[in-house]
């Protein structure tokens, strides 16, 4: 009799538990852990506040070394803070640009209650990108922060280019693949239905793939090869869905946000900003030469998307660069000189430049 009781217990126990794992899975999407900013600032940053939609942002404003040629909004992953910024601001702030780093809501010392992995978030950096002064704005993520950043770059003008470290395709999609093995498919759905509940936002909505379809400026999109956390395969999507200049880096040994550690990914990070920048200035001139703009930036960047490439072996990373010899050859016939080379065999641009694990 015992053992039936026993039996029953047990029974009790795994009904009880099976009925309370919705609402504390819902809460692990909701509540990630806050860590305050324990990084020193950076000489080059002040503190400031930006105002999000209902919510403060703590975050830093730093200022361009020399003349100011635009701004780069640094977005950080779940559970960081604005302090993984500081390589970032190093390297952009010698380049010239100002650089703006803001903890996203729930995290660090910002306020907001939940996280709704870039349907609110996207709101905020809209709000951010509104207080800076006039000029380019390039968006550059990890994990979460790429994620926002794909989603604001739909429909903002002022966005001239986004960088994205292993970025989630769509919300239910990652939620899906990091849940604990053993919850059953009907308690992960009615997880993410009270996670709206709580969030006042819809799961389904949150969908870097989809907004891909809508982003006309160039995307950089880089992702770790041996990332197990969000696979390789969700950077891919969301590449397959861009409508404009693209490119994806894929970097063996890297696991989650492990992909910019590598110095030569840095040198692509830095060389796809520039060529944005010409690209931008290369639409406003065309822009002012009548008929001339449509057909010809149409068939460069049917030209420069590019495709991705699979990862080399350890050692290398790999990377997609398109051949874009055909316009080079248009642009020289209609007089105009040529958008930026390719990269060649043996530069740190190619793809078999080597891969080394140090800070970036």
């Amino acid at each position: 009799m015992w053992r039936i009781a026993t039996a029953l217990a047990a029974a009790l126990v795994v009904v009880g538990a099976l009925s309370l794992a919705p609402s504390i899975a819902a809460g692990g999407l909701l509540y990630p852990e806050r860590r305050t900013v324990a990084a020193a600032i950076p000489s080059a940053c002040s503190d400031r506040d930006f105002e999000g939609e209902g919510v403060t942002l703590r975050g830093w404003q730093c200022t361009a070394a020399g003349k100011r040629r635009g701004t780069v909004i640094y977005l950080h992953g779940i559970a960081d803070n604005r302090g993984s910024s500081a390589g970032a601001v190093d390297r952009f702030t010698r380049k010239g640009f100002d650089v703006v780093a803001y903890d996203s809501r729930r995290h660090g010392d910002s306020g907001g209650d939940v996280c709704t992995y870039g349907f609110l978030e996207k709101r905020d950096l809209r709000r951010v990108v509104d207080a800076l002064p006039p000029g380019p704005v390039v968006l550059m993520g990890t994990s979460l922060g790429a994620a926002v950043a794909l989603q604001e770059a739909t429909a903002d003008p002022r966005v001239i280019a986004v960088i994205a470290a292993e970025a989630f395709s769509d919300l239910r999609a990652v939620a899906t693949e990091r849940a604990p093995w053993f919850l059953p498919p009907p308690v992960i759905r009615k997880a993410f239905q009270i996670a709206e509940q709580r969030g006042g936002f819809l799961v389904d909505a949150v969908s870097p793939m989809d907004a891909a379809r809508a982003i006309r400026v160039p995307v950089l999109l880089i992702h770790g090869a041996d990332d197990r956390e969000t696979p390789p395969a969700h950077s891919r999507r969301i590449f397959e869905n861009l409508a404009g200049p693209r490119r994806l880096l894929l970097v063996p040994g890297a696991g989650h946000n492990q992909s910019l550690n590598a110095p030569a990914v840095w040198v692509d990070v830095e060389r796809w900003v520039e060529e944005s920048l010409e690209l931008r200035d290369r639409r406003l001139a065309l822009g002012s030469n009548g008929g001339i703009a449509t057909g010809r930036m149409s068939a460069f960047i049917s030209l420069f998307r590019g495709a991705p490439t699979p990862a080399k072996p350890m050692g290398t990373y790999a990377s997609a660069r398109p051949d874009c010899s055909a316009l080079r050859r248009d642009l020289a016939v209609a007089g105009r000189s040529s958008y930026p080379q390719t990269a060649k065999a043996g530069t740190p641009m190619a793809a078999s430049a080597r891969f080394a694990r140090a800070g970036g």
